[in-house]
């Protein structure tokens, strides 16, 4: 229990620079620019998924969780969000350093995941406009912090911010500490058989598997790949739907509960097509 509790509070750290700048820039946006300036983020924001795209190909689930912030604030778009989403690998990337893996398969697999998220991102962003359902969302900042009761406009920028991060950071630090407890009561070698005799249905159960809001579920995906148990098709279906604690903080800042499951269920169908995809064609 000790270990688990010492594991769920260094990763909960980690977050916090991440949080703690998404907060600075969302208060400055809501304090400091005015409505004309506001509109000019987000008309530039149409070159959004590409951006997010690369941003979330490194390493660290800290951007998807600064992600999900401005999104939650309507400063980026959904399909920004989604393609941040989809491009975070979590493990996988130190996992395949630490391994004997090619560095050409390493760049395949992260092109593949690139490309495949900036092509959804900008394909949610063109349906959602088409369909005049993102542009009628407000500014939401204000609305986060009437949520969390800061008191933003009497603390200023700095003191503000240091409020919406302890308080998303106490949430994260609780929600994630539950998940490894589940996590440890069923146990990895479970998960790892549950996936190793379910090979047929490969890209549906590795994007499921995947969805765990916990690194542990990206990093077991990649050993089994590694160990040759799963195909890259299984690895690739898991690795985009593997967003980390993202979607666990999705659910606290972002009120629309329609629409965060609308999120989470877009990005699982991403996962799978992808995978069946890759693998009827032979690519992975």
């Amino acid at each position: 229990m000790f270990e688990i509790l010492e594991h769920t509070i260094l990763e909960t750290i980690k977050l916090i620079p991440f949080l703690f700048i998404t907060y600075i820039i969302m208060e400055y946006i809501e304090n400091k620019t005015n409505n004309k300036t506001r509109e000019t983020i987000k008309k530039s924001g149409k070159f959004g998924p590409l951006i997010g795209g690369i941003v979330g190909i490194f390493p660290q689930c800290g951007f998807s969780v600064s992600a999900t912030n401005l999104y939650a604030a309507r400063v980026i778009s959904m399909g920004t969000l989604i393609a941040v989403y989809l491009s975070t690998s979590d493990e996988m990337l130190p996992i395949f350093i630490s391994k004997p893996i090619q560095p050409s398969l390493i760049g395949k697999i992260l092109l593949i995941k690139l490309v495949i998220a900036i092509v959804c991102g900008f394909i949610v962003d063109f349906i959602f406009r088409a369909i005049n359902k993102e542009n009628n969302n407000k500014e939401e900042i204000a609305n986060i912090c009437e949520h969390e009761h800061c008191h933003c406009h009497e603390d200023g920028v700095f003191k503000s911010s240091i409020k919406h991060t302890l308080n998303i950071t106490i949430y994260i630090l609780i929600t994630t500490l539950i998940i490894n407890i589940i996590i440890q009561l069923i146990g990895e070698e479970a998960i790892e058989g549950f996936l190793t005799n379910n090979l047929i249905l490969g890209p549906i159960i590795s994007s499921l598997v995947a969805l765990v809001p916990n690194c542990a579920a990206s990093a077991i995906i990649t050993n089994l790949y590694v160990e040759n148990v799963i195909n890259g098709a299984c690895l690739i279906s898991g690795l985009l739907t593997g967003a980390g604690v993202g979607l666990v903080v999705l659910f606290r800042v972002n009120k629309n509960i329609k629409e965060n499951i609308k999120i989470i269920s877009i990005v699982y169908l991403v996962g799978v097509i992808s995978g069946i995809v890759l693998q009827s064609l032979h690519l992975m």
